[in-house]
């Protein structure tokens, strides 16, 4: 019979033999992206020490005391040659909270650090935060973005699901010691909010989303801009969208920022979220658009549809159907790194470059908005293969 310290020197086996096993690129693909076989970080990546009680007089069944449900929608940052993803860990109670896991190349081996990150309180405490994007700004902090969600105090009696949500602002210098500063201040409810990397008519700019309620758009019109004198006291006193809703596409419901864009020589390049309803419910899927650089709020390139769908398994989860991102890292050789959740499950990774997204965002044609407007567009790329007598053996 397999001894207690056998056990457990099984668990942290298997758990090993995970946090070790070398993920493989996907052959094939659109030419845009390179996918892996395996999600990068999972429940199970989280340390057996978090999950068990390892002392055999207090649980002698070797059973899991603090449960994991998921891993998802994380920020991410290169910090010490070290591809960092501050991730959404989601317990079994259903609180989030925020953990650190690190990786030497971006693609397997995330390592959770020892323990999970002491966000301080605002001064009203949240129930629940998630969601953090990351900037490393050129005030030489890096910022931390998040969702701080809270219930409804106007909410009838007997309602437990109706809620509140702000964007809470945190910055660090090493991402283990953080300083929490006020709640953004604005008319509405923003769950979606991501800081520019560089200050712009010397303000700080931030992405926006307005909202009417904590699920539902409503009137808002997509994805916002403002600018901020002190970050210190952030509040949002003029608001303008740069990147619309539209009936009929892949963004009609909502749409928001994912991570702050990367800057390039041909303009600012931006990956975000686009939800859609359907039969099935709402359906998250990625896309991109660029904007400019003498006016980030000018767009430049809007590629139609959607970048990425949840794919095979990708569909299933907590909440199915969903493809979600706030994180990437830009190498200097110019390698991306797109961290994406799916499912509000799990987190993966795929693997482009800037010359590649940048093509992808310049040369793929615009939505036309309407059936007829796609047909247009599709003979005209037709006719520019057949004209040089390219078409297989179709």
């Amino acid at each position: 019979m397999e001894t207690y310290k056998e056990k457990v020197e099984r668990l942290f086996q298997k758990h090993e033999e995970l946090i070790t096993r070398k993920n493989v690129a996907v052959e094939g693909g659109n030419g845009v992206f390179t996918r892996y076989e395996y999600p990068v970080v999972t429940a199970a990546h989280t340390p057996v020490f978090w999950r068990y009680d390892l002392d055999e007089a207090s649980n002698p069944y070797l059973m899991e005391r603090i449960g994991m449900n998921a891993t998802m929608n994380s920020g991410a940052i290169k910090w010490n040659g070290k591809y960092l993803l501050v991730v959404r860990v989601e317990g079994a109670d259903r609180k989030s909270f925020f953990a650190v896991a690190e990786s030497p190349n971006g693609i397997d081996n995330f390592r959770f650090w020892d323990y999970p990150v002491t966000m301080p309180e605002d001064v009203v405490p949240a129930t629940n935060v998630y969601d953090m994007r990351l900037t490393a700004h050129e005030d030489g902090w890096i910022y931390g973005v998040f969702c701080a969600e809270r219930h409804d105090g106007n909410a009838p009696a007997g309602d437990l699901s109706s809620a509140t949500a702000t964007a809470a602002i945190a910055r660090t210098k090493d991402l283990k010691n953080w300083e929490r500063l006020p709640d953004l201040k604005t008319k509405s409810q923003q769950r979606n909010v991501v800081l520019h990397p560089e200050f712009v008519q010397g303000k700080y700019a931030l992405y926006t989303r307005p909202q009417d309620g904590f699920i539902d758009a409503g009137s808002g019109g997509g994805i916002g801009w403002a600018l901020v004198d002190d970050i210190t006291h952030a509040e949002v006193k003029e608001e303008k969208i740069i990147d619309q809703r539209y009936y009929h596409t892949i963004k009609e419901v909502k749409n928001g920022e994912g991570p702050h864009p990367i800057k390039t020589p041909k303009g600012w390049l931006h990956l975000a979220h686009g939800v859609r309803g359907c039969a099935a419910g709402l359906r998250y899927v990625l896309y991109m658009y660029m904007t400019s650089l003498d006016d980030p709020t000018r767009l430049i390139a809007t590629p139609a549809g959607a970048l990425m769908v949840p794919e095979g398994e990708e569909r299933i989860g907590d909440v199915s159907n969903v493809l979600f991102t706030n994180g990437w890292i830009a190498d200097e050789d110019g390698k991306v790194f797109i961290y994406y959740a799916s499912s509000d499950t799990r987190m993966h990774v795929v693997t482009s470059t800037i010359d590649r997204l940048v093509d992808y965002c310049m040369n793929t044609p615009a939505d036309g908005l309407s059936s007829s407007a796609s047909v247009e567009t599709l003979k005209k790329l037709i006719d520019k293969n057949l004209s040089k007598g390219i078409r297989g053996q179709s």
